[in-house]
């Protein structure tokens, strides 16, 4: 005779997922890109979920302060998330470590955060020791292929890194023509679903997008007509938010505002963010150690433009005499206090000079806001000009004043920001990832 228990079935076996990138304690859109990607997996209920982190991101020479001291909600609460920090990017038997860790958990799926050359060495290193075990997928979750400073040295450090995908996910189509440009010899096929055909000899590359962050979002309780009659406020308030980067044009932001100001006085400018390389007391030995030896570095390394460590655009206000009109907040904004001035804001301003896929923009979204972008990188794929955001002309002062106006005479309409982020949710976004074979 059969038993009754003899007839329940078994659980099914959950897969199992690392994402290896900076940890919830770490500053930074990567960081936050990370967890907010270990929290939809885990939410699925079908996937056991491991962040495997670095303790240190980059070369110990970099003066910078990495590490989040400032908030103090846990992004992770509520989840079954289990988080490792073991990768030092200075000790190579932390990356040894870090491979045999990942290797004993078992995992089905390795999906490494790609976002800066440098990180190349320990990527790759650990990436190609995960490539002998055929049963995991390798899958390199790519924010950018070429960089910025477009170095030599940086290629190397990307081919490197990346070449041992079995699988990558790009956010844009410029993403996927860098990928090709990058890795020429490469079969690449694109799908937008996720579903992998194993052709042989063919690499598989998702195209996504940038999900919708979800880790901030709007309080019901907060205030926004107060906050903004405490800072003095005008009608038509502008956000740039995040760290302060040449690439991220904040320049052009101040200079296009200042000229917007000339012709209206019922405009304000917010700068939310902290100064990326000015995060350390100048006057520790420490720090005067890691300036110089980072300076010489970057000698070596990098053409004189691309040093940016005396890039001050915030010097513009007074010189621009624009003190009355702009709000600065010149430190890193805890987690906790990011949706304050999404809230008390009208649109998002990201005149960037290059563009890979904006966690800020991602942000934006979450609050039904909308963007006045240069027409650079992905921004032309996300941003639907006169619909969902305004496009300006890279370095062209003028038309950026102009669309920032048209922000203000023709608004959009925040349900045309919904109905353009509807499918682009963290959810869907797992799914794509963990979609079964063609």
């Amino acid at each position: 005779m059969i038993g009754i228990d003899s007839l329940t079935p078994l659980p099914l076996e959950k897969l199992k997922i690392i994402c290896f990138g900076p940890g919830p304690k770490f500053k930074g859109g990567i960081s936050n890109y990370n967890t907010s990607l270990a929290k939809a997996l885990d939410r699925r209920g079908d996937c056991e979920v491991h962040i495997v982190s670095w303790t240190q991101q980059y070369p110990a020479i970099i003066p910078r302060e990495f590490v989040d001291k400032t908030s103090k909600v846990d992004l992770l609460e509520g989840t079954d998330v289990k988080v490792h920090y073991l990768t030092n990017y200075n000790n190579p038997l932390s990356w040894l470590e870090t491979y045999r860790k990942i290797r004993d958990l078992q995992p089905d799926k390795v999906i490494f955060q790609w976002a800066i050359a440098i990180q190349g060495l320990p990527m790759g290193f650990i990436a190609r020791k995960l490539r002998q075990h055929r049963e995991i997928e390798v899958i390199f979750d790519l924010h950018f292929v070429i960089q910025k400073e477009n170095s030599k040295l940086d290629r190397r450090f990307t081919r490197y890194g990346i070449s041992p995908a079995n699988t990558f996910i790009a956010h844009a189509y410029k993403t996927v023509d860098e990928l090709r440009e990058l890795l020429p010899t490469r079969q690449l096929e694109v799908t937008e679903s996720g579903a992998r055909t194993r052709v042989p000899g063919t690499t598989p590359v998702i195209k996504l997008y940038h999900p919708i962050y979800d880790l901030f979002a709007p309080r019901a309780d907060f205030d926004a007509r107060a906050f903004r009659q405490q800072h003095g406020l005008r009608e038509h308030v502008f956000l740039f938010f995040g760290f302060i980067r040449k690439y991220k044009g904040l320049h052009n932001v101040i200079r296009a505002f200042a000229e917007l100001a000339r012709r209206r006085d019922d405009v304000s400018l917010i700068i939310c963010g902290e100064s990326f390389w000015d995060t350390l007391q100048t006057d520790k030995l420490s720090t005067k150690l890691k300036n110089a030896t980072f300076g010489m570095a970057k000698k070596l390394f990098l053409k004189k433009a691309d040093d940016e460590r005396d890039y001050r655009p915030l010097e513009l206000i007074e010189e621009l005499q624009l003190q009355e009109k702009v709000l600065v907040k010149n430190e890193f904004v805890a987690n906790e206090e990011v949706h304050k001035y999404f809230q008390a804001s009208d649109a998002v301003v990201l005149f960037y000079s290059y563009a890979t896929p904006s966690g800020v923009e991602s942000i934006s979204y979450n609050f039904q806001l909308p963007a006045v972008a240069t027409r650079v990188g992905h921004f032309p794929e996300t941003i639907r000009d006169g619909y969902n955001g305004y496009l300006a002309e890279p370095d062209n002062i003028a038309d950026m004043a102009r669309q920032l106006e048209r922000m203000i005479e023709q608004p959009i309409p925040r349900e045309n920001i919904k109905e353009t982020t509807r499918e682009m949710s963290w959810d869907n976004y797992a799914t794509a990832i963990l979609a079964d074979e063609a």
